[in-house]
């Protein structure tokens, strides 16, 4: 990932974090707690690809594990989001653009439930039984219903800005593709340069005279 993907990625998980954990974790809404981090992920790996995109899910999983008040294992959310940035990263068209506003919206509900289950399954593994005791099921509905209101606002807004930092040609693959430019412009010119020398040294033919 070149340094200015980093530093948006790393922009958007820092204010989608402090938004989950200062505004949205303090409505005590019933159910699972809205997860702006979660849409943030989906957001740039349906632009960067599986790759990136689990790279980015295990840095904000583990900036979640580290950042107060966490009441869990370090490092379970960041194995949830990672496999969640990698699986939605497979869901990245090949020309990057997405035909259709309901195929990110399928992708958010699918994530929301993939990582409720994942995380209830990696706590029963450690010994938490939170999920058992509000109820996975509700956990689950709550979790899809709270990120599919919220994806309309975060997602397209995310996947604009990753594109566009992505087009970037000061930012891109340029420096090899804009270096390869004036590689080329520099050998035409030699190559012009060549043809007129050739064509100044080369001595007119009159006609009834033979050239020596």
């Amino acid at each position: 990932m070149r340094l200015n993907r980093i530093l948006l990625s790393t922009a958007l998980v820092v204010v989608a974090l402090v938004v989950q954990v200062t505004v949205l974790a303090r409505l005590h809404l019933p159910g699972a707690v809205p997860d702006p981090l979660l849409l943030v992920v989906v957001g740039l790996a349906l632009v960067h690809g599986h790759t990136n995109g689990a790279v980015i899910g295990f840095a904000a999983g583990l900036l979640a594990d580290l950042a107060p008040p966490a009441d869990h294992a370090t490092g379970r959310y960041a194995l949830v989001l990672s496999v969640i940035g990698y699986l939605v990263g497979l869901a990245r068209p090949e020309t990057g653009k997405l035909r259709s506003a309901t195929v990110p919206m399928l992708v958010v509900v699918a994530a929301a439930v993939a990582s409720t289950l994942l995380y209830a399954g990696v706590g029963s593994l450690v010994g938490d039984t939170a999920a058992r005791n509000v109820g996975l099921t509700s956990l689950v509905f709550t979790a899809a219903l709270y990120d599919l209101l919220l994806a309309p606002f975060v997602v397209p807004l995310v996947m604009a800005m990753a594109r566009r930092v992505q087009n970037d040609p000061l930012t891109a693959d340029g420096p090899s593709t804009m270096g390869g430019g004036r590689t080329s412009r520099v050998s035409s010119q030699r190559t012009g340069m060549r043809t007129g020398m050739r064509t100044g040294l080369r001595r007119p033919r009159v006609k009834g005279v033979k050239r020596l």
